[in-house]
């Protein structure tokens, strides 16, 4: 996940409506927060990306590895 160091960089340079003064830990938590509930939603976008690579050289291997995925 994120390390504090990018936590705090990222939270300082994001211009939020109001001035908050959060704990680090508290940073660091909602950070890691944000990037779980993310995680799916990336992983699944990434597996369809290399699907659509494997497609354009070759569309029954990108087949298979859709049908695996899919756990058929």
């Amino acid at each position: 996940m994120l390390t504090q160091k990018e936590i705090t960089e990222v939270f300082v340079n994001t211009q939020l409506e109001e001035n908050y003064n959060f704990l680090t830990e508290d940073l660091i938590k909602l950070g890691n927060a944000f990037v779980e509930k993310a995680r799916p939603k990336l992983v699944q976008d990434e597996r369809e990306a290399c699907i659509d690579v494997a497609r354009s050289v070759n569309t029954l291997v990108a087949d298979k590895i859709a049908e695996v995925r899919a756990g058929k």
